[in-house]
């Protein structure tokens, strides 16, 4: 099934999340590799395609998990979260009804 992981990042976290990030990509890019990824990526602070100086909101991630307790089990060994750079994640069930 199909999980939506929203990390809600702390004020002030671009210099943790810039350091943490390779750790991070290198996690959803093992998800894509096995087929499990749908969507990841940041959510700008600022209505901008790239971040301003108010920095990152969050990040969203869609993918497949066996269940959802693996899906939590996997937002909770996020470098972010180690990073201190997400204030709090939230795990749900995803329906995919389009495309």
């Amino acid at each position: 099934m199909w999980y939506v992981i929203v990390g809600h990042d702390q004020m002030d976290s671009m210099a943790a999340r810039q350091e943490a990030r390779p750790a991070h990509l290198a996690r959803l890019k093992a998800l894509l590799d096995e087929g499990r990824l749908l969507v990841a990526g940041p959510c700008p602070r600022d209505d901008a395609p790239a971040p301003g100086p108010s920095g990152i909101s969050g990040s969203v991630i869609i993918a497949e998990f066996d269940s959802l307790e693996s899906a939590r089990e996997w937002a909770d060994e996020d470098p972010y979260l180690a990073a201190g750079v997400y204030d709090s994640v939230e795990v749900r069930p995803f329906i995919k009804a389009l495309p």
